[in-house]
């Protein structure tokens, strides 16, 4: 009996070896998107599955760093990417840019705050009340954050913005302060406020008043297997751009 039982074990290891889980890492800005991207995956490849994380790019390339299990990356900037390219993490040869997307100020949905034009002679500050607060991802490291401290300044809004601004862990947090009225404006990505039925769009910054936003993708070094290969190709084939493009985003030839 204990040879028969071994004998079927052997037997059902090839089964089991098939199936693959790839862990991924991802921006907050790609919650849903990726959740549908992963969806179209596994249902051309249903041996696979993937588990996937979101929060700030900051804090995930973080969790990296000191071990995570991270099979992909998929980062909101070059920042935090360029950082863990420093330590050595990347797999070689795997590193691109995947997506685009745009920066925009947000109201909530019942604001009366109509749209407006953002330049050099506009002021946030104008439009809160004393008390109020702008929400933004942490400019000290969310991405978000970073790209709208970077709009702020070359519009010659940063000095007077800076100390009324509600810091956010991520860009996901952000949009919520304004969805739940905590805040009377925020700053997000397009693509964040897209998906929320509790904001409205009042304005674009200028695509020359931040570096260009991109989302560069990697394998992490020595966690390189066939599934990751394979997600990695699906995320740039025209299936997966279909479904980013939905939400908002660009691509990179764009």
């Amino acid at each position: 009996m204990l040879h028969l039982a071994a004998g079927i074990g052997m037997l059902t290891l090839p089964v089991f070896a098939h199936a693959e889980d790839i862990t991924v890492f991802a921006a907050a800005s790609l919650t849903d998107a990726m959740g549908d991207v992963a969806k179209a995956y596994e249902a051309q490849n249903p041996d696979d599955h993937v588990r996937l994380s979101f929060a700030s790019s900051s804090t995930l390339a973080r969790q990296i760093a000191a071990g995570g299990p991270a099979e992909l990356f998929i980062s909101a900037n070059e920042k935090w990417m360029d950082w863990l390219s420093d330590q050595d993490l990347l797999e070689a040869g795997t590193r691109s840019d995947l997506l685009g997307n745009s920066l925009v100020l947000i109201a909530p949905a019942q604001s009366d705050l109509g749209n407006i034009t953002l330049d050099d002679k506009s002021d946030l500050t104008s439009l809160i009340g004393e008390d109020d607060r702008i929400a933004i991802g942490d400019p000290d490291h969310v991405p978000a954050g970073i790209y709208g401290k970077q709009a702020l300044g070359n519009l010659g809004m940063w000095e007077k913005t800076e100390p009324r601004l509600a810091r956010a862990d991520n860009v996901r947090a952000a949009l919520a302060l304004v969805e739940r009225g905590e805040s009377p404006i925020g700053i997000v990505y397009g693509t964040d406020a897209a998906i929320s039925k509790g904001v409205k769009i009042v304005a674009t910054f200028p695509a020359n008043s931040h570096p260009a936003i991109t989302y560069p993708v990697a394998v992490m070094k020595e966690m390189k297997n066939p599934a990751s290969t394979r997600l990695l190709a699906f995320l740039k084939s025209s299936d997966a751009s279909t479904i980013f493009s939905q939400y908002g985003f660009t691509l990179p030839q764009q």
